[in-house]
């Protein structure tokens, strides 16, 4: 499926993003944003963070392919007010997984898309995620496995870490790393018009 007759390009290389967008049967490549990914401002909320995150690695794609649709993501998860991204390192992971055991969290997503009109479309998704309480033991085993290192909040729901979560409330595809119903929602009308 192609958008306007215009290429589509996944501003990311992560592979649950890329799984997910080929699952649509959306025919895209892949460009890797030259953004860095600064820290949160002080006091800024979860969601306008994703969402500026999304915009700032999209949006220098889309000025290197001006006739492409650019689709840029970011997630955090958000507990209590404090915003979790990947962890520095090991301790950082074992640090936010004490944080998310036991409790519900917020996994939110914000999406830029480029290229379907004069300005980018900027949504965000959250979901609530609930996770068991988790020994001390479970979490130093699962830290061991590297899984958690590359990823938001420090944990893969489609890992090993499946057996954490108790509750999902929402977008499962989001907890992933891209809500795809909200993403097609914008793109796939465009592309069924000139079907």
């Amino acid at each position: 499926m192609r958008v306007m007759n215009k290429p589509v390009i996944l501003a990311s290389t992560s592979p649950r993003r890329k799984e997910l967008l080929a699952l649509a049967g959306v025919d895209f490549t892949v460009v890797p944003s030259p953004a860095e990914e600064p820290q949160p401002d002080y006091g800024e909320l979860p969601a306008a963070y994703a969402a500026r995150m999304a915009r700032l690695k999209a949006a220098p794609v889309a000025l290197s392919h001006p006739g492409a649709v650019v689709i840029g993501a970011d997630s955090v998860v958000a507990v209590g007010g404090t915003i979790l991204g990947k962890p520095r390192d090991a301790a950082d992971a074992r640090r936010m997984l004490s944080l998310l055991s036991g409790c519900t969290h917020q996994v939110v997503t914000g999406c830029a898309v480029f290229g379907l009109g004069e300005e980018p479309e900027i949504f965000t998704v959250s979901t609530d995620v609930a996770m068991v309480t988790l020994s001390e033991a479970a979490i130093e085993a699962y830290v061991a496995t590297g899984e958690p290192l590359d990823k938001a909040g420090a944990y893969a729901i489609q890992g090993k870490a499946a057996a954490f979560i108790t509750e999902i409330h929402g977008s499962y595809t989001n907890v992933v790393g891209l809500p795809l119903a909200e993403v097609m929602r914008h793109v796939k009308p465009l592309a069924q018009a000139v079907s």
